[in-house]
C-alpha cells in the first residue's frame, strides 16, 4: 500500500511539473481576443485561414461542410469562400471533403527541409495565446534562411506569409547580466521598418479572427461541451441532495 501511494504521489508531482514547464518560458504571451460565439469573427478567420494557411498546411481532420454548417454558410458559399484547391483529376475540391492540400511530405521535406504540420488541432496543442503572439512577432533576422525570426518560436523555418499585411519589423533587445554572470538578451520592443497594408490595430484584429477560427477548429464542439458540462454539474448537485435525503430516510431508525 505504501509503495502504491508513493507511485501515485510521484505521478501527480510529475504531472504538475509538466504543467509548470508548459506554462513557463521566456516569452510573454499576449492574450488572444477570441470569442467562439462571434460567428462573424469566425467567418473572417476561416477566410483568412483559407487564403493564407491552406496552401501549405492541411487541416485534414476538418471538413469544409462542417465549417459551413457551424458558421451558417451554404455549400455554394463554402465553395466560393474557402475552397481554392483541386484534386488529382483537376476537379475542384468538394465541400464534403477534408481540408487537405496538394503538397505531399516528400516534396515538403525537399523544399522546406521538414514536413509541414497539419493545423487542425494546433490551437489545442499550443494554445490560442501562443498562436496570437507567434503570428505577430516575426522580425527581421539576416542570419536566418528566410530573413525572418520569431519571438515565440526561435529559429522558425516558416516564412512570414503575412508580412505584406503587417509590414516588416525589427526586434530591439537589451543586454542584462544573468544570475550566472553571463550576458542575456532581453526583448524590449518592436520597431516598424516597412509599413504594411494594415495598421497595427487592423493587423491585430485580422490575426485575432484567424486565431479565433483555429481555436474553433481544434474543438468545434467546445461551446456545446461547456453547456453540457454546466447541465451535468447542476444535475449532480440536485442528485446529491436527493441522495443525501434518501440516505437519512433509510438510516433514521438505525441511529
Amino acid at each position: 500500500m505504501r509503495n502504491l501511494l508513493s507511485v501515485i504521489l510521484l505521478s501527480i508531482s510529475m504531472g504538475l511539473s509538466g504543467l509548470v514547464m508548459a506554462a513557463g518560458g521566456s516569452v510573454h504571451l499576449d492574450h488572444a481576443p477570441g470569442d467562439l460565439t462571434d460567428t462573424e469573427s469566425l467567418k473572417r478567420g476561416a477566410q483568412a485561414f483559407a487564403d493564407n494557411c491552406l496552401s501549405c498546411h492541411a487541416a485534414d481532420y476538418m471538413r469544409y461542410n462542417r465549417i459551413g454548417r457551424d458558421l451558417g454558410w451554404t455549400d455554394v458559399e463554402v465553395s466560393e469562400k474557402l475552397i481554392n484547391t483541386r484534386g488529382a483529376d483537376g476537379e475542384k475540391t468538394k465541400v464534403g471533403e477534408l481540408m487537405k492540400i496538394a503538397m505531399n511530405n516528400d516534396y515538403a521535406s525537399v523544399a522546406f527541409g521538414t514536413k509541414i504540420p497539419g493545423l487542425t488541432v494546433i490551437a489545442r496543442a499550443k494554445g490560442g495565446d501562443w498562436l496570437y503572439t507567434y503570428l505577430r512577432t516575426f522580425y527581421l533576422d539576416d542570419s536566418r534562411p528566410t530573413g525572418m525570426n520569431n519571438l515565440a518560436f526561435a529559429d522558425v523555418g516558416m516564412p512570414h506569409v503575412l508580412w505584406e499585411k503587417q509590414g516588416l519589423q525589427k526586434a530591439i533587445f537589451k543586454t542584462e547580466k544573468g544570475e550566472d554572470g553571463n550576458d542575456k538578451h532581453i526583448f524590449e520592443k518592436m520597431e516598424i521598418v516597412q509599413a504594411g497594408t494594415m495598421s497595427v490595430e487592423e493587423y491585430d484584429a485580422y490575426v485575432g479572427d484567424l486565431v479565433n477560427f483555429m481555436v474553433y477548429m481544434g474543438e468545434p464542439m467546445q461551446l456545446e461541451r461547456r453547456s453540457l458540462g454546466i447541465k451535468v454539474l447542476i444535475f449532480l448537485f440536485i442528485f446529491a441532495i436527493v441522495a443525501y435525503m434518501l440516505k437519512k430516510e433509510y438510516w433514521k431508525d438505525v441511529h
